[in-house]
C-alpha cells in the first residue's frame, strides 16, 4: 500500500499533466523551485500544508483533491 506521501505525489503529477503543465510551469505558478517540485512528485519528501495549498491553487483543484 502506498504511503500518504506517495499518494499525494501521484495526484500532483496526475493533476499537473491533466492541465498540460510541465514541472517548470507549475513551479513558476506556485513560486516553488522546480527541483523541489520534482522531489515532491517523486515522493522524496512530504510536502507541508502551505506547499500543498499553493499547488492546489495553481492547479485549480481543492486541497482535499490532492490528499484523497
Amino acid at each position: 500500500m502506498p504511503s500518504t506521501t506517495e499518494r499525494v505525489a501521484a495526484r500532483v503529477v496526475e493533476r499537473r499533466r491533466a492541465r498540460g503543465l510541465s514541472q517548470a510551469a507549475l513551479a513558476e505558478k506556485t513560486g516553488l523551485n522546480r527541483v523541489t517540485l520534482a522531489r515532491l512528485e517523486r515522493a522524496m519528501h512530504p510536502p507541508n500544508l502551505d506547499t500543498l495549498d499553493r499547488i492546489a491553487r495553481a492547479l485549480r483543484v481543492t486541497l482535499a483533491d490532492l490528499v484523497k
